[in-house]
């Protein structure tokens, strides 16, 4: 009682002289200070909730497969593995690692989650053959895998507002030595302190004080979580104000282990130019090309070293700066008992180990990308691929792109000066699916302006041919391959009354001549005489029935007087590649939510195919294009055993130059011309054909059968009646044709032989042998 007496005795005699501050403070408790820590309550909970929805939309190629018989060498390998971010470590023992002894190549695949299933993490052996992968084998046991994939390399981001990059990881998958070494060197306390620790703060003053400069902070995990969810960097009463309320807040609403995540996925640990990346999963592969899961300790102890200055101790920029961490903090594992002073010697002896490779993706194919933004706009707006949290899965094959840029600069670079107006386009797919392999939109790799793949509208020539002949041959019993055609001159009156007066690229007419040497030798007039015969709204509704519009009725556009952008040309000749199958071409495969649901799948359901015996016969005659046509340089070179198919295009002037060609499972068109449309003096042969030639040379394909395809047979031919001949007859041509076509009676061409005894044979028939065409 005599206490409470002397309390009260003691306030009366000092409320005179407190009554005012502390009727002032109550008022600024509840006229400011509440309703402030409400408001930040309120941002609190808002920011903590949207976490998760941080995450940028990120674009990955296709996974890379892996089979006995697929094609494949060890330089396409390599450059797959180097472009996926693997690193050779000689051994391939930890994920995203390989090692290579002689022609066998063990890989350590990270696995992945696609619209596909995906496939789990697995250790494997590549033995290479003679262009393709002779086996797969499980590492570990030996026993034969039927295939297997590598994860798909992720080629672009779509971010929002905010270039930041971050790969959310939950806490159970985070590995222990970075949970508990994360805490033993920036915050002890953290599992005790109400998100302010008065302690450190009282330990790092004094030894501040002591060292006459900064040497040591007090802030725990949480007000650096804080820091990076809400505050600028300015040092001020204000801003310590706000990050001492917020730090009590999110230790009042949340539990110790929901901070630790939040700021294991928050904070900041680098820079790549206009990209930040926050959080542990993303610098990990930024680093070292790994998954967090797959690091070593002393790559742990790097990136908790790394907290307390990412600039200062940038692995890149300042090896010795974050070696020094790096060694220091694995002195701070070994004295918390984290690990023991034998494995942190065996640590720190290490070199860092920083992948060269390692890289923020960056939006490194801009063409190709902007077809898969066309074809999955339908599905998705902008401001839901900004919001993030999406895996786009495409069809892209590094190989092939990279090939085909290197293709591409090849050819302009070998052009000399000239080569400096010229510019590039291409389309690379998969002849049997129509995925889009690769696309190039501008001669210089990675240019993100004008797309002249998919927006260049240019006269396509010659390569329009092939659609004319397959025409007529969707009638066997008028055309076949061998069925002379008339290379006479050609005058028409147009509609405007002048006359057109087209002629063949040598300026001579060549008589009759068979359809697979007009063809062969890209012959102007003998398919113009062809197409009107076949007739001129015949070829203009074939063409419009892959979707095009504004289709050329004059019969210039039988010589290729139609515009086409490279991608709209492919899609023509995915048709003949894909045996008469009408495939529109893809770039995307599916799309997939932040929690692993396919939520969209882009497939092809193939048809049972259209005039495919006719396709086959043209498919064969572009062979011929190849082997003595004006592609000859193809069956000249060291390419011929590919037994490619294929057709140049020139227009008007040398103005375009352009080549369509396949092989057994890749189809690619190139252009080359000038964006001011002025000639370049480039053909067919010696432009777009130049860039396919360059790109086939590297990329592992396989070839296409040199046998006529199933419903056609092989038939000795006359060409002079289109009747079956015997071999030995003059001018007879060995031609496929559609089986059950021809009347089996054959010729025998008696009184010929007679005659050729007498040496007065006939001299009219077309030669046996057709002599190669001049290159244009």
């Amino acid at each position: 009682m005599a206490f409470l007496t002397r309390l009260q005795s003691f306030v009366r005699t000092a409320w005179p002289w407190v009554r005012v501050p502390f009727w002032i403070g109550v008022g600024l408790f509840f006229g400011f200070l509440l309703p402030y820590t409400l408001v930040l309550n309120k941002r609190v909970q808002d920011r903590f909730n949207d976490l998760v929805f941080a995450v940028p939309t990120r674009v990955f190629a296709r996974p890379l497969l892996l089979e006995a018989g697929e094609p494949m060498t060890p330089a396409a390998l390599e450059l797959e593995l180097t472009f996926a971010g693997y690193s050779d470590d000689g051994k391939g023992e930890l994920p995203g690692r390989w090692g290579r002894h002689g022609g066998r190549y063990t890989i350590s695949s990270r696995g992945y989650a696609g619209p596909d299933g995906g496939e789990l993490p697995k250790r494997i052996t590549v033995t290479m053959g003679r262009g393709v992968v002779a086996a797969v084998a499980d590492a570990a046991s030996g026993k034969p895998l039927k295939q297997a994939h590598l994860d798909p390399a992720r080629i672009a981001t779509v971010y929002g507002a905010q270039q930041e990059e971050r790969r959310i990881v939950h806490l159970a998958d985070v590995p222990p030595l970075l949970v508990s070494g994360l805490q033993a060197v920036e915050d002890r306390d953290f599992k005790h302190h109400i998100g302010i620790d008065f302690t450190a703060i009282l330990r790092a003053a004094f030894a501040n004080l002591r060292a006459g400069h900064t040497v040591q902070g007090g802030s725990t995990l949480t007000q650096q979580l804080v820091r990076n969810l809400f505050l600028d960097r300015n040092q001020n009463f204000t801003r310590k104000f706000n990050e001492a309320i917020l730090s009590l807040l999110i230790e009042a609403h949340y539990p110790k282990s929901r901070i630790l995540e939040a700021y294991i996925n928050e904070v900041f640990l680098g820079q790549q130019g206009s990209q930040a990346v926050h959080g542990f999963a993303a610098a990990a592969e930024f680093y070292f090309g790994r998954r967090l899961e797959e690091l070593r300790p002393q790559e742990i102890a790097l990136l908790v070293g790394m907290v307390k200055g990412p600039s200062y101790y940038d692995p890149r920029r300042y090896p010795e700066h974050a070696l020094a961490r790096r060694n220091l903090v694995l002195e701070q594992f070994a004295k918390t008992g984290l690990m023991t002073a034998a494995q942190a010697r065996a640590a720190e002896a290490t070199p860092l180990g920083i992948a060269d490779n390692a890289q923020l993706p960056h939006n490194r194919f801009p063409a190709f990308m902007d077809l898969v933004r066309r074809q999955i706009r339908a599905d998705f707006d902008d401001d839901t691929l900004r919001a993030g949290n999406l895996s786009i899965f495409t069809t892209l094959d590094p190989a092939a792109q990279l090939y085909a840029e290197k293709a591409v600069t090849d050819a302009v670079k070998s052009l000399g000066k000239r080569g400096n107006a010229v510019q590039a386009a291409g389309v690379v797919t998969d002849a049997h699916t129509g995925s889009v392999l690769a696309v190039i939109g501008s001669k210089t790799p990675g240019d993100p302006g004008f797309n002249r793949a998919m927006d260049a509208q240019r006269p396509v020539g010659s390569t329009i041919k092939p659609f004319v002949y397959l025409v007529a041959l969707t009638d066997p019993a008028h055309w076949n391959l061998g069925t002379l055609l008339d290379d006479s001159p050609v005058s028409m009156r147009q509609p405007d009354g002048s006359m057109w007066e087209p002629h063949n690229d040598d300026n001579q007419s060549h008589g009759m001549l068979p359809m697979v040497d007009a063809l062969a030798h890209s012959w102007n007039l003998a398919t113009i005489h062809l197409g009107l015969e076949v007739g001129l709204p015949r070829i203009q509704a074939f063409l419009e029935s892959f979707g095009f519009k504004d289709i050329n009725p004059s019969p210039s556009l039988l010589i290729g007087a139609q515009d086409m952008a490279p991608l709209q040309l492919a899609q023509l000749y995915e048709y003949l590649a894909s045996d008469g199958h009408a495939l529109p071409l893809l770039a995307v495969r599916g799309v997939v939510d932040g929690n692993g649901r396919t939520i969209k799948r882009y497939e092809v359901q193939e048809g049972p195919g259209e005039y495919q015996p006719a396709v086959r016969l043209i498919t064969w005659a572009m062979q011929q294009v190849a082997l003595f046509g004006t592609a000859h340089s193809i069956g000249d070179s060291g390419l011929a055993w590919l037994n490619a198919a294929g057709k140049t295009g020139t227009s008007n002037d040398t103005r375009d130059s352009w080549f369509a060609g396949f092989t057994g499972d890749r189809l690619a068109v190139f252009w080359m011309g000038r964006d001011d449309n002025k000639p370049t003096g480039l053909f067919g042969a010696t432009g777009g054909l130049r860039i396919w030639r360059n790109l086939f040379a590297r990329l592992p394909t396989r070839p296409l059968s040199a046998e006529p395809g199933p419903g056609l047979e092989m038939a000795w031919i006359n060409p002079v009646d289109g009747k079956r001949t015997d071999p030995q007859c003059n001018g007879a041509r060995q031609l496929p044709v559609v089986a059950g076509s021809l009347p089996p009676e054959v010729d025998s061409c008696f009184w010929q032989r007679v005659g050729n005894f007498f040496g007065v044979g006939d001299n009219n028939n077309p030669p046996s042998q057709p002599a190669p065409a001049p290159s244009h």
